[in-house]
């Protein structure tokens, strides 16, 4: 295979306050020369045995949708994390449930924005094709709140935008100038429905992500949308009846190695790394989902045996611990109208769970308590840890 040395030109930026950089255009995808795929081969086979896997736990589970509701907004969690946000996955779960979070407000928003964003997107993808149109509605739902206000939601930038750095100049990196950047944009959407390049499923997820990282459309929300646009891919090319795979958790706890490879991309044309470090991801996402998935199939057995063998298997501590699956965060009010049972009955069944140590309350409120799912909680937020400023 011939050498890549990178994967598109430096051009002279106009000068701003007499500030003058190079920005970067990437070729338009696939790579030239093509990928070497020999090393790939074993990878992607091993990737796409674990995505079959966990593809597989949705038909097994008791409810998948339920499993769905709560692994997106972990998704959400994370990689809003990787833009800064100090949110948790608790946090969100308060302020969905109408309780002050522990984290300053606009960053709950702005994760409860990306969960509407993912859900759109998906909703979409089901009747309108993955396109520049599509992304610019999910960027607009992605940035529908206070940060994002000023960001032209759901428009492609008009003025230059750079990563790192007070300025282009000294930025870690210069996408294209918006006067090129319509053609790279054009050249993206032919690649995502090109149909004489037929390439594996992730390759194709793996090289659009970094080409839309690298062209960087929007003024704000470009690394959240493109790690979206995995997901994306692979629901529409089939590889996923649900949309399980995220791959923030392994992004986040790479993070060096993520950016790098995203440079040494654009600056060696390097892609079969950049595509191996994908591919782990997903072997080791895929893994990571599926265990968690067991994890919480195995703690609802566990608890429902438990509460049966107590002697407090009444009708609502079932309707009521049945609905903690879905609202590991909630306060006895919601309880109460959600279960359809009165409040003293909600009451006494919450003092059941929490004996059992399946509930635990957290506020020590006389009135509006909330209660806790503690341990299905726990294995929810794995990872969710905000990265240390």
């Amino acid at each position: 295979m011939a050498a890549r040395e990178q994967t598109g030109q430096f051009v002279n930026g106009s000068a701003v306050a007499g500030d003058t950089y190079q920005a970067y255009i990437p070729d338009p995808l696939p790579p030239s020369p093509p990928l070497d795929m020999s090393q790939l081969y074993p990878l992607l086979d091993q990737a796409s045995t674990a995505l079959g896997r966990l593809d597989g736990m949705s038909m097994v589970l008791p409810d998948s949708k339920l499993f769905l509701y709560m692994y997106v907004r972990k998704e959400a969690v994370l990689s809003s994390q990787i833009e800064g946000t100090q949110s948790s996955l608790s946090d969100l779960l308060l302020f969905e449930t109408e309780e002050a979070p522990g984290a300053p407000i606009d960053d709950v928003t702005e994760v409860s924005c990306y969960v509407a964003a993912m859900n759109y997107g998906l909703d979409r993808l089901k009747e309108f094709p993955l396109s520049l149109r599509l992304i610019r509605e999910i960027h607009a739902e992605l940035m529908n709140n206070a940060r994002g206000g000023d960001k032209q939601p759901g428009a492609f930038r008009k003025s230059q935008n750079w990563v790192g750095g007070t300025r282009p100049s000294r930025a870690n990196y210069v996408p294209p100038p918006p006067e090129t950047m319509g053609e790279c944009l054009n050249a993206f959407e032919l690649f995502l429905h090109d149909e004489k390049n037929r390439l594996p499923a992730l390759i194709k997820a793996a090289l659009a992500h970094v080409q839309f990282e690298t062209i960087h459309p929007f003024l704000d929300g470009n690394g959240r949308l493109g790690r979206l646009l995995i997901t994306f891919i692979l629901c529409t090319e089939g590889i996923l009846k649900e949309p399980l795979l995220y791959l923030s958790l392994y992004f986040k706890a790479n993070r060096q190695a993520y950016y790098d490879h995203l440079q040494n991309v654009r600056e060696t044309g390097d892609w079969e790394a950049w595509i191996e470090f994908f591919l782990d991801g997903v072997i080791d996402t895929a893994n990571q989902a599926t265990a968690t998935a067991r994890a919480i199939m195995d703690l609802f057995e566990a608890d429902r045996f438990k509460i049966g063998e107590s002697g407090k298997s009444t009708a609502a501590v079932l309707t009521i611990h049945t609905y903690l699956q879905s609202q590991p965060i909630a306060n006895t009010g919601t309880i109460k109208e959600a279960c359809n049972v009165s409040l003293p009955t909600v009451l006494r069944s919450l003092t059941a769970l929490e004996e059992l140590g399946i509930v635990r309350e957290v506020t020590g409120k006389e009135r509006n308590k909330v209660f806790v799912y503690q341990d299905y909680l726990s294995i929810l937020s794995s990872g969710t840890e905000p990265i240390a400023r």
